[in-house]
């Protein structure tokens, strides 16, 4: 055991447990992968979007004069930071442009000079350093997506009649499917799509095999014999491989042309299978055949029979035939000739432009088939085609296995970058189409490459991603685990990806490849069971997009403890024996038992320890992060451990949030990488500190100092109180003092339930399991009062309330406080804009934003026009519009924001002028700054060194070879940003130097460029809102939430339960020494669960809230009985936790012992006050004329068709007509049983309910004439 960093008493026994990678690898190093912005333009990689460029461009016109050229791409900062478009509803993203170069080939337009340009290609989501994009102001998340990987799967199916059918599939990256399957006949067919079916051989003979001949050499099937008579006597008996044509040519006339066309002709002598006999010989010769097949008399026959079948149903006899026919089936139409025939097979496979199998694709077949073609040949080949064909006779003869398709090895991870990579190429490519058509109507004219483009295209193809796919979802906030483990989720579904209803059992089982990969635990409950999982902690996606995990190489039973884990891909690990990470081992890494247990694919075989290729490097290495939070989990029934990592993501962060006493040691990491809290960036000293900010001075380096424009000190902005997604709240409060010294990477902060840098979800209580006056009976909770008196589980929620002020077809909405028809009472706390005062506490029905909206002009009756003379007419013209506390909020303002957009008049237009010449003056005058600091610093680096020929992007040389530095030189450049070729000296360190210099330079004056566009466009635009909304005015109310009864909790092993009673602290059951407890728990919730994790972490965390401890106890390596057997002696606390308790009201000792401990409980964010729902007259559905349902309806309670039996039974005959008519939908009915209530008179009878009529409509409209009976 040794002491960690928190102080944390850890259990593990396993040595060298690598570090966990970053847990948000999978979504920021793919959407950086994807952009490269880090990496300068000539180093690029060619993946992502630089790929997709290179794949579109350069793009030509029809007749080849004109080409435009891609060179490279950048973005400008984004124009509002992410938490201004938070607040505004906006897209947090940047302008993607494009340099381009435009020329011309041909030699006529000699006036055409070659542009280069800088063109915008639209706005793009950028993903923010959380791993998020923000999207009309919602925090969203792209999850990635498992589907099936490109490449060759051979299956096998059965038909109806008990025969075996199998399968090989090409999946291609992009393009069409195609499908080799046999029949019940067997014979095998290609199948195009899915859909057109062809005899194989047909295929062959338009890829080339023109004759049967070709076709059975292929197989080695056929002997060819010369066709002579004493040759052919030898072979009597033997049977022909392949049919004997008489071939022979036609003239006709064409009626059309007039012309004398020569057509050929094919008649069978003999067919295939015919037996040869003598008076065949002499046909044979007649038919002018030079040589005959006959079937080779080896074993290959029987294997190859299905080729010999098929070659039987072929119709077609070359390859002008085969191609006509596969034209016909794919287009059922005739082919114009016989060029567009051969086209079609050719466009569909072999093209680069239609079909790509994409590097995985292609790298798995040449696994699977064993061959060697090159990886940059992406399209099918013939030898790709023959081999999968002759895999396919193998499988039929059972020398070959059929593929798992939930193998981890045929399954591959689409990341963020992927899927945005294939929106960029469906965007681009219909840019190009656009282009291209652009180019072809401009003719003599001069045009530039900014005419040819139109930035909506790209825009709209990926903003439609971001706002309708499916794998773009909106992020669940409620804590940072739930976050972190959004971002880390892996979805079979999704747009080429499986379906709820097709997907199978087989789909959704773990199967053994998960192991380290996927975890076995968490995944939802539900349709989705098995669809929707985790990535396990270690688990990486490798450059083709397959899991990998990581395993300590073993050679001679001693594991290699020094070198870094190696990681392996499913398809790696097959046939490895791999021992588990907590065998017993020496120091050095030698394994002391000889026979250990280990695992080799799906089997668990005990082996000699030398005989092991590799280990696990931890025990938690199977599972996802919330499992592995989940301590003791080892004793947890699997499925009660689902539940419990599910729930975790499910508590909402308390007001005074408290970290676990039994952790598992993974609670720190987590709380790091879901990039909340803000950690030090380097070692320094804290300069500043309050509730708002910290101010540290960092430790720079000379070299460090020389090449950054920054200063030495940095101020964080802390979160107050910020809505999350699903309302909890984001507050933070530092931790750290001024004059501390931090490290790097220390925490600062703490708040958004965690405490001291670990996640910390719930509070650790005092519990009992016990009986209490069955108020906990079936998982109910009851709970002392103390609880809810110290705020242990009161927790922060936001609520947004957002009104939209618009310009209306009648006139222009207005938010103020003057309302018609409201009292000064309730418009007391609103300001001049209409909008409630910050602090005031929010009552259901109380106005938050007033508003009022011009009313229809309808003609004033005399009177009305008396009392407007009278008073005036304003009253008349405007209803009220404002926005009201809905019925269950009570809470206090925080916050309040209007957005407007800028009034443009005249004199307002004079006045933006003037503020952004001022505002220009002021940034030139930073530009020239910035400047003279580069030239300086630059000057300090490379003065009296020689120039080795610096050119400009245009390729001007700016900085001539030979040439000594001098500050002149340096200060005649005006423009240091487009700087960037050549070589500035011959020492390679202070190149180095100089190129950090000159990036930081353009990243500062990028950020001053994008300072200066943002101010203007707020001068002369106002704030951005959506097209058509003058104003955008917002409230936040705060609701502090203390708990209730009605309110569901959970510990972490999946006990979940609802508080059933909240008890006076003194009358809940007490220790021998007074101390009341905090909770008590149905002891019966635990044996038929099997969750016996918490009775572990119960005694345990005694132990340690005793002794003043917290304990890392990780899953599979934790804390045993003995352990925790030690530590209670040591603490003082009974065995197991067996105590008496005494009876809180009578003070008399309970007959049983009980367990008693601490438990870490959590309260999850399904809360009576988002349930509680009445009502008393509300909406009606338009149709059926029925109460609508539900909460957000203000619905009623639906009384169904069980009810109703249940009323039937009791004879209640008076009660269900009324709940059937006049409280339901016989709308004369319900107007005069309110009349009637409301005078005090008897009760009408009810009338016909509107579901009658409705069923006579239906009725009529069957064409049936129904009529009611007076």
């Amino acid at each position: 055991m040794s002491a960690t960093q928190t102080e944390r008493l850890n259990f593990s026994t396993v040595k060298n447990k690598p570090d966990y990678p970053d847990f948000l690898d999978i979504q920021i190093k793919s959407f950086q992968d994807f952009f490269q912005l880090e990496t300068k333009s000539d180093r690029r990689e060619t993946e992502g979007l630089y790929k997709t460029f290179l794949e579109n461009f350069p793009i030509t016109d029809t007749r080849n004069q004109f080409v435009l050229e891609f060179l490279d791409y950048f973005v400008d900062p984004s124009r509002y930071s992410i938490q201004e478009c938070i607040e505004r509803g906006l897209t947090y993203s940047v302008p993607l442009k494009a340099r381009l170069k435009l020329y011309c080939t041909d030699p006529e337009h000699e006036d055409f000079e070659t542009i280069v340009q800088d063109v915008y290609l639209g706005t793009i989501p950028y993903m923010t350093p959380n791993g998020t994009f923000v999207v009309n102001g919602a925090e969203r998340v792209v999850v990635s997506q498992l589907h099936r990987s490109p490449g060759v799967f051979f299956g096998q199916s059965f038909h109806a009649n008990g025969t075996k059918l199998y399968s090989a599939r090409v999946i291609p990256f992009k393009g069409s499917w195609i499908e080799f399957a046999t029949d019940i006949n067997q014979v095998m067919y290609a199948y195009i799509d899915r859909k057109k079916k062809l005899p194989v051989t047909t295929l062959f003979r338009a890829i080339g095999f023109e004759r049967d001949k070709d076709i059975l050499e292929i197989f080695d099937l056929a002997e060819e014999v010369k066709a002579s008579k004493t040759g052919l006597k030898k072979y009597l008996g033997r049977k022909l491989a392949a049919r004997v044509l008489k071939t022979w040519h036609e003239d006709f006339v064409d009626e059309d042309t007039g012309e004398v066309v020569s057509i050929e002709r094919n008649e069978i002598i003999l067919d295939r299978d015919t037996i040869l006999e003598k008076d065949h010989i002499e046909e044979i010769i007649e038919s002018g055949s030079k040589t005959i097949l006959l079937h080779k008399e080896d074993n290959l026959q029987a294997d190859y029979a299905i080729i010999h079948n098929t070659l039987q149903k072929d119709p077609t006899n070359s390859e002008k035939e085969a191609v006509e026919h596969i034209y016909r089936q794919l287009r059922n139409a005739e082919p114009p000739d016989e060029e567009t025939a051969r086209g079609i097979i050719n466009k569909l496979f072999f093209s680069d432009q239609r079909y790509n199998l994409g590097n995985v694709g292609r790298f798995r077949m040449n696994k699977k088939l064993g061959l060697d073609i090159p990886m940059d040949k992406l399209v099918l080949t013939k030898e790709d085609i023959i081999t999968i064909i002759k895999f396919l006779i193998e499988l039929i003869n059972s020398k070959a296995e059929i593929d798992d398709i939930d193998h981890l090895s045929n399954r591959r991870v689409r990341t963020v970058g992927e899927q945005l990579s294939s929106q960029f190429g469906v965007g681009l490519a219909r840019m190009a189409r656009t282009i291209r058509e652009r180019m072809n109507v401009r003719d003599n004219e001069v045009f530039t490459p900014i005419d040819l483009i139109n930035a909506k295209t790209l825009s709209s193809v990926i903003n439609s991603f971001f706002g309708t796919n499916q794998l773009s979802q909106f992020m669940d906030q409620t804590n940072p685990i739930a976050e972190i483990t959004h971002k880390r989720r892996l979805s079979a579904l999704g747009p080429g990806g499986l379906s709820r209803e097709r997907a199978g059992f087989e789909v959704r089982d773990v199967h053994f490849t998960h192991y380290g990969r996927l975890c076995p635990i968490e995944t939802p409950e539900g349709p989705n069971i098995g669809l929707i999982s985790s990535l396990s902690v270690y688990a990486k996606v490798n450059y083709l997009g397959f899991l990998e995990t990581p395993y300590r190489k073993v050679e001679n039973g001693v594991i290699d403890l020094k070198s870094e884990p190696i990681y392996l891909s499913a398809e790696e690990e097959e046939d490895k024996l791999i021992a588990q990470a907590h065998i017993d081992i020496a120091d050095d890494g030698t394994i002391n038992k000889e026979k250990v247990i280990a695992r080799m694919e799906g089997d668990f075989p005990v082996v000699e320890s030398k005989d092991i290729h590799y280990t696990d490097v931890a025990p938690n290495q199977i599972s996802s992060i919330s499992a592995s939070l989940i301590p003791f989990l080892e004793h947890d029934d699997a499925n009660r451990a689902l539940m419990g990592s599910n729930m975790m993501r499910q508590a909402v962060p308390l007001m005074r949030a408290e970290s676990p006493i039994v952790g598992t040691g993974l609670e720190r990491q987590v709380a790091s990488d879901s990039r909340v809290l803000i950690n030090a960036e380097g070692a320094g000293v804290i300069e500043y500190v309050d509730a708002n900010e910290i101010t540290i001075k960092y430790d720079r380096t000379e070299d460090e100092q020389l090449v950054s424009f920054d200063g030495d000190s940095k101020t964080y902005k802390l979160i107050k109180f910020r809505k999350t997604n699903q309302s909890t709240s984001i507050n933070l409060k530092p931790i750290v003092q001024k004059g501390d010294r931090v490290e790097k990477g220390q925490v600062l902060c703490q708040g958004y339930a965690t405490e001291a840098g670990e996640l910390a979800l719930g509070r650790n209580m005092k519990v009992a399991f016990m009986p209490w006056k069955g108020y906990n009976f079936e998982d109910a909770i009851v709970i002392s009062e103390k609880v809810v008196r110290d705020d242990i589980f009161t927790s922060i929620h936001i609520d947004e309330y957002s009104l939209q002020v618009r310009d209306t077809k009648l006139g222009n909405e207005e938010l103020t406080n003057d309302i018609p028809n409201v009292s000064e009472e309730s418009t007391k706390d609103l300001d001049e804009h209409g909008m409630i005062r910050i602090g005031a506490e929010v009552k259901p029905g109380d106005i938050l934003i007033g508003k009022i909206t011009p009313k229809g002009e309808s003609d004033p009756t005399p009177e009305e026009k008396l009392l407007r003379a009278i008073f005036g007419d304003k009253a008349g013209d405007v209803k009220d519009a404002s926005l009201k506390a809905s019925p269950s909020l009570h809470g206090v303002v925080i916050n309040k924001k209007l957005f407007a957009r800028s009034v443009k008049d005249k004199q307002m237009r004079a006045q933006n002028k003037e503020e952004i010449a001022l505002l220009e003056d002021e940034f030139y005058k930073k530009f020239d700054d910035l400047r003279d600091i580069l030239v300086e610093k630059l000057f300090t680096i490379i003065s009296g060194k020689t120039a080795q020929g610096v050119v400009n992007d245009l390729g001007e040389v700016v900085f001539p070879k030979g040439k000594k530095y001098t500050l002149k030189m340096l200060n005649e450049i005006d423009d240091y940003t487009h700087l960037t070729g050549g070589t500035w000296t011959t020492n390679a360190e202070t190149n180095v130097l100089v190129e950090d210099l000159m990036h930081n330079y353009k990243i500062k004056e990028n950020d001053l460029q994008g300072n200066l566009r943002r101010e203007k466009f707020a001068i002369s635009v106002g704030d951005e809102l959506p097209s058509g909304i003058l104003k955008l005015a917002k409230v936040y109310v705060a609701k502090k939430r203390k708990l209730k009864v009605g309110d569901k909790m959970a510990g972490r092993h999946g006990n979940k339960g609802i508080v059933a009673r909240i008890v006076r602290e003194e009358d809940m059951p007490f220790l021998e020494d007074g101390t009341p407890v905090d909770i008590v728990l149905n002891p019966l919730g635990v044996p038929s669960r099997m969750n016996i994790g918490q009775i572990y972490e119960t005694v345990l965390g005694w132990a340690g809230q005793k002794l003043g401890q917290k304990y890392a106890t990780p899953i599979f390596d934790g804390a045993t009985i003995d352990e925790i057997t030690a530590l209670t002696e040591k603490a003082g606390v009974p065995e197991f936790g067996h105590t008496y308790l005494y009876d809180g009201g009578t003070g008399q000792r309970f007959d049983q012992k009980a367990t008693v401990g601490v438990i870490y409980m959590i309260k999850l964010g399904h809360m009576i006050d988002d349930k509680m729902h009445a009502r008393s007259i509300g909406p009606y559905s338009l149709i059926t004329q029925q109460p609508l349902g539900g909460k957000a309806q203000f619905g009623g309670q639906r009384f169904g068709e069980m009810e109703v039996w249940a009323l039937e039974a009791y004879g209640a005959s008076s009660t269900l007509r009324e709940i059937l008519t006049v409280k339901s939908d016989d709308v004369v009915g319900r107007a005069k049983t309110y009349e009637a209530i409301v005078k005090g008179e008897a009760m009408p009878e009810p009338g016909l309910p509107e579901s009658f009529n409705v069923l006579m409509h239906e009725l009529k409209g069957l064409g049936l004439d129904i009529r009611l009976e007076e």
